[in-house]
């Protein structure tokens, strides 16, 4: 990935000339399905540029309680878009009930505000979304007149874990966001794949937001690469995630989740979070600790090191 980075051919993406982000950019259109696709600094910012270019102001659009783009964004929309998010609870399954989503969707009255879209996710904490359901809701959507964005940062892992094509993943979705980091390996960013027209208007809100780069195609090389090579492999860091719960599922005190993927979570109790972190610093291991932590595998970590994580684990509750 870093001789392609260093080797990469570039120019300034700001004008569509530079070679290697647009080569990246038709890889990921044709990877998924779609007319267009564009490249960005962050997922947070492709999510940002769908939403832009999908709702106007005073427009809504409904999206899960626990979904990064309401939870996890700095309320981007709300705040440099006036669309106004209409919070749906999430199912165990990551999912939202198909009834609660018709139900929110507003008449059109002048009281109510604009419901232009549905956005899922898809990993969802883990979780993957059963294609019968994203088929249900997005055929729902489309037949209220509604658009269909997908928070795809992890729809790879849904993909390898389902054994489907990448467009298959994403089947039912206006556009897409797909990030290039995570457990792809990229350093940096995120594409958003859509309509030639999506694409179009996402680049004058990418412009905008301060996603206009120059001699960007050093690390769109790295997401070209990443597309290339990295996608199968995925199921690596899910079987390291199993080894690990499965481990820590052994020490008694924790509640470990499930995990379908590279995510699961493990309920830590509360008196035990501040010397359980510092037990693990001394042995190196650098925790984000709460009574529910997350870990999540990925590419950079080997099951040699998970096996140290989880002696760790156990040394301090024995």
């Amino acid at each position: 990935m870093r001789d392609a980075m260093a080797s990469a051919p570039v120019g300034d993406d700001v004008y569509g000339d530079d070679p290697t982000v647009n080569r990246l950019q038709q890889h990921a259109a044709e990877l998924f399905g779609y007319e267009a696709a564009l490249f960005a600094p962050s997922g947070t910012q492709t999510n940002l540029i769908a939403l832009l270019a999908h709702c106007g102001r005073g427009d809504e659009y409904l999206v899960g309680q626990e979904a990064h783009t309401f939870r996890y964004e700095g309320g981007g929309a709300a705040v440099l878009g006036s669309i106004q998010p209409q919070p749906i609870a999430n199912q165990p399954d990551g999912s939202l009930a198909l009834a609660d989503i018709a139900a929110q969707i507003k008449p059109r009255d002048i009281h109510f505000a604009r419901t232009k879209l549905l956005a899922l996710e898809n990993t969802i904490g883990g979780r993957v979304l059963p294609r019968e359901y994203v088929a249900q809701a997005t055929t729902l959507a489309h037949e209220r007149g509604l658009a269909t964005h997908l928070d795809g940062a992890r729809i790879c892992n849904a993909a390898v874990k389902q054994g489907i094509a990448l467009r298959d993943a994403v089947a039912g979705f206006d556009s897409v966001s797909v990030c290039l980091s995570k457990g792809l390996g990229a350093p940096v960013g995120s594409v958003l794949c859509g309509s030639r027209e999506l694409i179009e208007e996402g680049k004058r809100w990418r412009k905008m937001l301060g996603g206009g780069m120059r001699q960007a195609g050093i690390i769109a090389a790295a997401g070209l690469y990443a597309l290339q090579h990295n996608v199968q492999r995925l199921a690596e860091d899910h079987d390291n995630a199993a080894f690990l719960a499965a481990e820590l599922a052994k020490i008694p005190g924790l509640t470990v989740s499930t995990p379908q993927t590279n995510i699961f979570y493990v309920d830590v109790p509360a008196e035990h979070c501040a010397p359980l972190a510092k037990a693990l610093a001394d042995e190196c291991i650098r925790v984000s600790m709460g009574p529910k932590l997350r870990l999540v595998t990925h590419l950079n970590v080997n099951r040699a090191q998970l096996r140290k994580v989880a002696d760790a684990f156990a040394r301090y509750f024995a």
